[in-house]
């Protein structure tokens, strides 16, 4: 009996951060990997540094240009011969009060964030359905259902991309195609690293009721299970995985902090 076809799986964003570590996750299940970001060279020493050029690819493209996704397509369809998943991960963000927001960023923003995920799910789609279907996980962010300061925009196209995600999966079941997105809160990132202070830092703790970062690996855990078969009657869902951060609400920390040192 012939072995089942080798899976592929197409990740955005995927030169660093849960990107590159979601990358990791199909890797270690035996999948191939197309990996599709905007810098260059970053791409390609994530990818050597994967050292496993029979199942990966490195595709250098702007998710936001629609001539550009759709090269990428074509060239991982002919490289790999299909696509199974795909992670909508690419994003950018600009954190400034609105009075300081500047229409461009604005306008980025969205264009990274909302129609990239359109783009790369328009092109997708077609090749997924030659095989009978496949999985979509957009990475929203717990801003996109909690407000906070300096993200008008940046919480903003995290919004519509959850809401993108409840249509995509709408539209796209009768293809055999379900569409979830997974909403990360804080993650131990080198981006966070270098932009929480440590009074930042705390103050996410306290917020968190499991007092921590999350890990990039943990997101990808819950991004491969989103996209594997275990997950075949799950559509239309976003997961918030964040330690608690949205279901705390207003969170009270001082009393949560009060037992903690009871």
């Amino acid at each position: 009996m012939p072995s089942p076809p080798q899976k592929t799986a197409l990740v955005t964003g995927a030169a660093r951060g849960i990107g590159l570590a979601t990358a990791k996750r199909f890797l270690a299940e035996g999948w191939k990997v197309a990996l599709l970001d905007i810098e260059a060279e970053l791409l390609r020493g994530a990818v050597a540094g994967l050292a496993d050029p029979d199942n990966t690819l490195a595709l250098h493209c702007d998710v936001s240009d629609a001539g550009a996704v759709a090269t990428a397509m074509t060239t991982m369809s002919r490289h790999f011969g299909r696509l199974d998943a795909l992670v909508n991960n690419a994003g950018i963000a600009v954190f400034a009060p609105l009075l300081d927001t500047a229409n461009e960023d604005w306008s980025r923003i969205l264009a990274v964030n909302l129609t990239g995920p359109f783009l790369c799910t328009k092109a997708a789609a077609p090749l997924m359905r030659e095989h009978g279907g496949g999985a979509i996980v957009n990475i929203t962010s717990i801003s996109a259902v909690r407000a906070s300061t300096l993200r008008s925009a940046y919480g903003t196209s995290k919004a519509g991309l959850a809401h993108l995600t409840k249509q995509l999966a709408v539209e796209l079941a009768s293809l055999g195609i379900r569409v979830n997105a997974v909403a990360p809160g804080p993650v131990e990132t080198a981006m966070a690293k270098q932009v929480h202070t440590p009074e930042i830092r705390a103050d996410y703790h306290d917020a968190i009721p499991l007092n921590r970062y999350g890990l990039e690996e943990e997101l990808a855990e819950a991004i491969f299970f989103l996209c594997s078969d275990r997950a075949s009657y799950i559509t239309g869902q976003i997961l918030a995985v964040d330690g608690g951060f949205d279901a705390a609400g207003i969170g009270l920390p001082t009393l949560r902090g009060q037992r903690r040192n009871s």
